[in-house]
């Protein structure tokens, strides 16, 4: 599906509406440009699947972790991550034997180890406030 979100809240909007439907195991691999808006659509992610963290960038520390009454999100940047030894360190894999859910921004760098069921979600930075946003996964998406 292809989506065009206008504003930050809209692309956060959208993210809830993605978030409601979230299962644990469930991997959502962002890919796009610096700013363009990965790390809003999981704070709309965050929201649907009623996290109430306050949802940061993971750049500095790799991986945030919300957690709530059901599946924990873990977020994790991948910008400095390229194989399979530099994703273990992260505990990738164990998030997601622990039954949370991942969204991973910079997912094009780690995409051969991603799992086939990964929900890829490309964000396009069109103008300061616009953004293409498509969503390939299963029949939930």
């Amino acid at each position: 599906m292809k989506y065009t979100t206008d504003s930050p809240e809209q692309t956060i909007k959208l993210g809830e509406k993605i978030g409601a439907l979230i299962k644990g195991g469930d991997v959502i691999a962002f890919s796009g440009g610096l700013g363009a808006g990965k790390t809003t659509m999981t704070r709309g992610i965050a929201m649907g699947m009623g996290l109430n963290d306050d949802v940061i960038s993971p750049t500095f520390s790799l991986m945030n972790e919300y957690t709530g009454e059901g599946i924990s999100l873990y977020h994790f940047d991948m910008y400095r991550i390229s194989t399979a030894e530099e994703l273990e360190f992260t505990g990738f894999f164990d998030c997601l034997e622990n039954g949370g859910a991942a969204a991973v921004e910079w997912s094009e760098n780690i995409a051969g180890l991603l799992p086939e069921n990964a929900v890829h979600i490309d964000i396009k930075r069109v103008s300061d406030s616009v953004r293409e946003i498509t969503i390939t996964g299963d029949e939930r998406f």
